[in-house]
């Protein structure tokens, strides 16, 4: 990676005297988008895919019965534009198929072929490799402390956002 890019990241609008809190949110915000950025680079150049198309057949991979366009919308957080051009894209690949939906005859499910269900084992294998190489400067001791802070700060999170709920 470039090192004008490393300097150029979303931690460097950050000041000393910033808030405490403030560079911590940076900071993650900095560590997951060098970390994506690679996985990114990696999915395209050993697999000629994208993020959005591994997470789509990720989400397939855990329904094996398949999931209705809506219920991969909402879990990928994307419109259904979005998902309905990668499936087609997926479709024309035969890595997932189109399958009646009996209760619903407008809607259809969506779920991978053996060959999807191939081609995704060998990219989450890959991909779980390069996500622990780029952690793998931590050691084990400090990756569990990291995962029980950040379980603090997503629970303190998710007491905000319930108390924001009407």
């Amino acid at each position: 990676m470039a090192l004008a890019a490393i300097r150029t990241d979303r931690e460097t609008i950050a000041r000393s005297e910033d808030h405490r809190a403030l560079r911590i949110w940076l900071r993650l915000l900095t560590c997951t988008q060098m970390i994506e950025r690679v996985v990114r680079s990696r999915l395209r150049s050993r697999y000629r895919t994208t993020l959005p198309r591994f997470d789509l057949m990720a989400q397939l991979e855990r329904h094996p019965e398949g999931l209705k366009m809506n219920e991969l919308s909402r879990l990928l957080m994307v419109t259904g534009g979005n998902v309905t051009a990668i499936v087609d894209q997926l479709e024309k690949e035969g890595l997932v198929e189109r399958l009646d939906e009996p209760s619903d005859r407008r809607a259809f499910r969506i779920r991978l072929t053996k060959s999807g269900e191939r081609s995704f084992t060998d990219m989450a294998r890959a991909h779980e490799e390069w996500v622990v190489e780029l952690l793998s400067g931590l050691s084990r001791r400090e990756q569990d402390e990291l995962l029980r802070l950040l379980a603090r700060a997503k629970e303190h999170a998710l007491e905000r956002i319930s108390e924001m709920r009407p």
